[in-house]
């Protein structure tokens, strides 16, 4: 794995990586262009949404209303996630993790991506305007806003604490799919919000901790990059137990049925249970690799997926 890793880290720079403006068929140009936008996220954030939607219409929420959301969530996770791209292309060239993303490979020029992304947010914001209310269209413009002024620009290469505040943007899909229904906001998608809150660093810290390398080579302070792995393992059991606490917590205050609360507490024990097997692991002596950190980060999007279809397949039971 060493071997393997040492490769990667002095091999040549790809032929793609070198700019060509010519010779490129359309397909591969709005290929280039779709991968700015980081689909493997937005199906994240769209996991939260659509869910949130359903509890707030107490039941199936109105069709039209929920493509609209959808679809402009969409573009405006997708203007968030361009523009990212466009602030981070200096060091995702040195990250093995994000060094085939198409600025990287100057597969798109900055400015290309500069305009498409805000355009995209442009096209969101009106969209969510006309088609739902103005709350929606503000809360997506903020989220944009703050991924990438405050965490991309200011967070992200200065403070351990990066993922911790800078999470709050991936966590507004849900406060726009409440609004984009009730056109208000809520104690339930506030709990909701916590839930996306406390679930993001300990997610994002154990992928951390399989890249470590790659975000020190980039000099972007990660917690797993500045602190022991003792220190990233119990703060990442602290998170998760808020997690799950603020899980359970909605079912006094949207008032569930008894199948939301039961299908919480099972995933939230699995979640503990394999966050815990960190700290055992750790204490056995396994380090690096060999505390199997991936193996949490996907079980945590498992458990997020799986909380917010009881949170949408609930209301229906009611």
């Amino acid at each position: 794995m060493t071997v393997l890793t040492n490769r990667q880290a002095t091999a040549p720079a790809p032929a793609a990586e070198a700019p060509r403006t010519t010779g490129r068929s359309f397909g591969m140009v709005v290929k280039a262009y779709i991968a700015l936008t980081k689909p493997r996220i937005i199906e994240l954030l769209l996991i939260t949404t659509l869910p949130v939607m359903f509890l707030a219409a107490g039941g199936l929420p109105p069709l039209w209303t929920s493509i609209a959301v959808m679809v402009f969530g969409t573009l405006s996770a997708g203007s968030a996630n361009a523009l990212n791209c466009y602030v981070d292309r200096d060091i995702d060239q040195k990250m093995r993790r994000t060094r085939r993303r198409p600025l990287a490979r100057h597969q798109v020029s900055p400015r290309g991506a500069l305009v498409f992304g805000i355009v995209l947010g442009l096209l969101s914001t009106g969209g969510l305007w006309l088609t739902t209310n103005w709350l929606a269209a503000v809360l997506s413009t903020g989220a944009i806003l703050f991924y990438v002024l405050v965490y991309s620009m200011i967070l992200k290469r200065r403070t351990a604490q990066n993922i911790v505040w800078g999470g709050i943007a991936g966590c507004m899909p849900v406060l726009i799919g409440w609004a984009g229904i009730t056109e208000r906001l809520d104690w339930a998608p506030l709990v909701l919000f916590g839930v996306v809150f406390f679930w993001t660093p300990p997610h994002t810290w154990t992928l951390a901790m399989r890249y470590k390398e790659d975000y020190a080579a980039a000099k972007v302070p990660m917690l797993p990059v500045v602190a022991t792995e003792r220190r990233v393992v119990l703060e990442s059991i602290a998170y998760t137990w808020a997690t799950v606490a603020c899980s359970l917590a909605l079912w006094p205050v949207a008032g569930t049925t008894l199948f939301y609360p039961v299908v919480a507490a099972v995933l939230g024990v699995v979640c503990l249970w394999e966050v815990h097997r960190l700290l055992a692991r750790l204490n056995a002596g396994k380090t690096g690799v060999a505390l199997r950190p991936m193996r949490f980060f996907h079980w945590s999007n498992a458990y997020l997926a799986l909380l917010f279809l009881a949170v949408a397949i609930d209301p229906l039971l009611a």
